[in-house]
């Protein structure tokens, strides 16, 4: 299997390509934060309920999720489908920013996820055709820094922008961006193409898209669309129905999306599992805190992106902590423990009230992103350290799709339980929900608690960390 190019790239075309990419990844992980801290601003602007704005960023996750186009990279070639995907994120993003309710909104937020998926996946692709082995860890570790940096000042770029002018600019500021992008990709990004590429399994990726969307319109019917029972059963037995028929289907296709004999990896199956559940808590709480401190307790859109900095500061901060903590413990015990520590951190914060003193609020988001940060950092490793060369591409894209999957079910299932406690709940309104969240916080705790049993069947003597994981990777 080889691959076609026009002609050998110079080291300077290199590290353009690698600024591209690098850029492609920051825009793409901006936009997958960038927007929580300004839903309150967008539900005031479009007439609708703060609470009720989860739309937006499930929209966004969940097509992140299920776009694939690794295979059309294959087809057409790199440069090509990256610059498209430039062109599809930019042009999402000025229609995000035109938008005039709120099912517009999301609808062109499923735009600009297609445009980001591909950002993200076709731009990781295109570094590891062009460059050689021994360069490939430190370019991809370039490339990864923008897009480490993006979620962590995305809720507070966001804020600041909605208070010196308005949430548009979160999307307006990817145009520019864009433009110039689509001009350094043309002159600059080397063209790959693969000509044994593969049929591509559409009947493995429609029964596993169909399967993921109907599980989370199925979530967030349940308390925000106002789904009839018959729907909601109807939308449950689908997506139990596509789940399964995809596992009959990849037994007896030749060359499945992706092949059931990745699970038979211990390692890898075990840390699947675990980051999807644990994913729910992560996501459902980035979407609650800058909901929780802008609707309840009186903080504007650029205070609340503020308070999330000790999250991301303590984040960064104990990366390498956990790796000793491995080697010392093992994977068991240290997933065990923390993820217990993770969903006590998460429950928590139903104890936050208006009148905690600041500093106390600052440690107790401090030592979530601590624990956070160790948690991904430890499951990612598990979940990739045993895939080997023949299995990384396919693990690696099944990996990246459960991650995305997560994170959107984990702001779906955070909007349907506090719409649902602010119904039961007596003198709780779309105002005065502190006791909604509060109960919200209690549940999402408990599921990522619940998450260390799976942990717990890990083999005790895995320990050490056979594969040095890919910087991209890591959250």
């Amino acid at each position: 299997m080889t691959d076609t190019a026009a002609a050998a790239p110079t080291d300077r075309s290199l590290s353009i390509m690698l600024w591209i990419v690098a850029a492609g990844f920051f825009m793409q992980t901006l936009d997958s934060t960038i927007v929580n801290t300004a839903l309150p601003a967008m539900a005031r602007n479009l007439g609708e309920a703060p609470l009720r704005m989860q739309g937006v960023v499930i929209g966004y996750s969940l097509t992140m999720a299920i776009t694939v186009s690794g295979w059309l990279a294959d087809k057409l070639g790199t440069k090509r489908v990256f610059m498209s995907a430039i062109l599809i994120f930019t042009i999402g993003s000025l229609l995000c920013a035109k938008a005039q309710s709120l099912p517009a909104l999301v609808a062109f937020r499923v735009v600009q996820g297609i445009g980001g998926a591909m950002l993200l996946l076709v731009g990781r692709l295109a570094v590891l055709r062009v460059f050689p082995a021994k360069r490939y860890l430190s370019a991809l570790a370039f490339v990864a820094i923008p897009g480490l940096i993006g979620p962590l000042i995305g809720p507070t770029l966001g804020g600041w922008l909605v208070q010196i002018a308005s949430w548009h600019w979160i999307f307006l500021i990817n145009v520019p961006v864009g433009i110039a992008g689509c001009i350094a990709t043309h002159l600059y990004m080397p063209d790959n193409q693969n000509p044994a590429t593969a049929r591509f399994d559409l009947a493995g990726y429609l029964l596993l898209a169909v399967g993921m969307v109907a599980l989370t319109i199925l979530l967030d019917g349940l308390a925000d669309l106002g789904l009839q029972h018959a729907i909601v059963i109807v939308l449950l037995v689908l997506s139990f129905g596509c789940f399964v028929a995809y596992g009959l289907h990849a037994t007896r296709a030749a060359q499945p999306i992706f092949s059931l004999d990745l699970f038979k990896i211990h390692t890898f199956s075990v840390g699947l599992l675990g980051n999807l559940f644990a994913h729910i808590g992560s996501g459902a709480m980035l979407y609650l805190i800058p909901l929780l401190l802008q609707v309840n307790l009186g903080y504007t859109a650029f205070q609340a992106g503020m308070m999330m900095l000790p999250v991301a500061a303590a984040g960064m901060a104990s990366k390498r902590l956990v790796t000793r903590l491995i080697e010392k413990h093992g994977y068991r015990r240290v997933l065990v423990v923390n993820t217990v520590l993770v969903g006590l951190m998460m429950a928590s914060f139903g104890l936050m009230t208006a009148d905690q003193p600041l500093w106390l609020r600052l440690v107790q988001l401090a030592i979530f992103g601590s624990v956070n940060s160790m948690q991904f950092t430890a499951m990612n490793t598990l979940t990739l350290k045993d895939l080997g060369i023949g299995g990384a591409s396919s693990g690696n894209s099944l990996f990246s799709l459960v991650q995305m999957l997560s994170m959107s079910l984990g702001v779906t299932v955070a909007g349907a339980i506090l719409s649902t406690f602010t119904g039961i709940l007596p003198r709780v309104t779309e105002t005065n929900s502190l006791p909604a969240f509060h109960a919200t916080f209690l549940c999402v705790g408990i599921i990522t608690a619940a998450t260390a049993w799976i942990f717990g069947q890990l083999a005790p003597e895995v320990r050490s960390v056979k594969r040095k994981p890919d910087p991209s990777e890591a959250n």
